[in-house]
């Protein structure tokens, strides 16, 4: 049963449910109405719901602190962490879209840091911890001059790699959150990307239909290969199995 039935996302729905506990957890609904619901993978009865905020684009990460699980996404205008056991709120810090930016890209979670962004507001990095009965979000670093629109950055040996809101590769020390380089060439338009870690390389595909592989390094962009894979624009993930990689064109 849809619970919100005439609520629609501009976009439409982009985000991934989470499974954990024995339950599907997902943010349903849209602007102003909505809810993070989770559901019995069994029987799909509702087990809570935390209906403070609507939802974004970007999907929920799982957080573990203390041995206290928790929903970590971003909503239309915070970043929340919600507990697995019971949809509580256990912290939440603001983060409201400007212009025309929205929270899409998933919160990356790294022990008990969750490093998030959005176009126009920078990257942020964030430590969770347990104080007394409940949890503080304390900031670790701040890094404003790069942010990815439409793409969730890959963290990798202490690197993140992404595509910025004006479409340039990046990569930011995920320790310092200091800029470690970025690729003066755009590539394709508005942010839009995927960007993948494939083992020894990365691979980003931008909108422009160009498959790129390069190192993950922390000193300079490094090229590797690029390859025009389609004729029409690609918004799609890429799938890779084996030494293989499936794209979806427009």
């Amino acid at each position: 049963k849809d619970p919100f039935p005439k609520v629609v996302p501009k976009f439409f729905t982009a985000m991934s449910p989470i499974i954990v506990d024995g339950m599907v957890i997902a943010h349903l609904g849209g602007k102003g109405n909505g809810a993070i619901i989770a559901y019995d993978l069994t029987t799909g009865d509702e087990k809570w719901r935390w209906a403070d905020e609507g939802p974004e684009y970007a999907s929920p990460a799982l957080l573990t602190v203390k041995g206290t699980k928790q929903i970590v996404t971003l909503t239309e205008k915070s970043i929340v962490g919600v507990g697995v056991a019971d949809g509580k709120l256990l912290w939440q810090l603001p983060f409201v879209p400007v212009r025309r930016a929205y929270n899409a890209a998933t919160p990356i979670v790294d022990g008990q840091t969750v490093i998030y962004t959005g176009a126009g507001r920078g990257t942020k990095a964030v430590k969770i911890e347990k104080q007394g009965d409940g949890f503080t979000a304390k900031e670790l670093w701040s890094n404003p001059e790069l942010a990815p629109q439409f793409n969730t950055p890959v963290l990798k040996d202490g690197l993140l790699f992404g595509l910025s809101d004006r479409s340039n590769l990046f990569c930011i020390n995920a320790k310092t959150g200091q800029t470690a380089w970025t690729d003066s060439t755009p590539r394709g338009r508005g942010g839009f990307a995927a960007i993948v870690d494939a083992g020894s390389v990365i691979l980003a595909l931008p909108s422009n239909s160009e498959l790129i592989a390069f190192k993950p390094s922390g000193k300079e962009y490094a090229e590797l290969a690029r390859i025009k894979v389609s004729d029409t624009p690609t918004y799609a993930q890429p799938v890779i199995a084996g030494n293989r990689v499936f794209i979806k064109d427009k």
